[in-house]
């Protein structure tokens, strides 16, 4: 918990119980999840939080750079308490999202982006999972 408060507030970011609790859970559960799934696990321990405060928490980390997020699955933006570049993989099968250690982009020397500016680079890989091949 302590590192938790300590990872907050090096962001300048006040650790309230609420924001310490979201930040716990994505530590724990490392499933890259939504704002729904997050705020149903822990609205269950914590009857004040609302769905707001959970989605306004979780942009705030995300604009800090404490978690990342990421759009793998249609519009639907999922949580990622790894921020340091990796890559995703969806299984079409069962659904779950993999973290993969971060893949070179081959776009990053290519000429048609020399001259600009890159702040973000997304690579998903999507397919079937080891599990759902057995």
């Amino acid at each position: 918990m302590e590192l938790l408060q300590k990872k907050l507030k090096e962001k300048r970011i006040r650790p309230s119980f609420h924001r310490i609790k979201i930040l716990k859970y994505l530590d724990r559960h490392r499933t890259h999840p939504t704002v729904d799934e997050i705020y149903e696990a822990l609205v269950k321990e914590v009857p004040s939080l609302s769905k707001t405060t959970v989605y306004n928490t979780l942009e705030l980390f995300s604009k800090k750079g404490i978690i990342g997020n990421l759009t793998i699955s249609g519009s639907e933006k999922r949580y990622d308490f790894e921020n340091k570049a990796h890559s995703h993989f969806l299984c079409k099968k069962c659904g779950k999202i993999f973290d993969i250690d971060k893949v070179d982009c081959p776009c990053e020397n290519n000429r048609a982006v020399r001259g600009h500016k890159i702040d973000e680079v997304h690579l998903y890989f999507k397919g079937v999972c080891k599990s759902c091949l057995m």
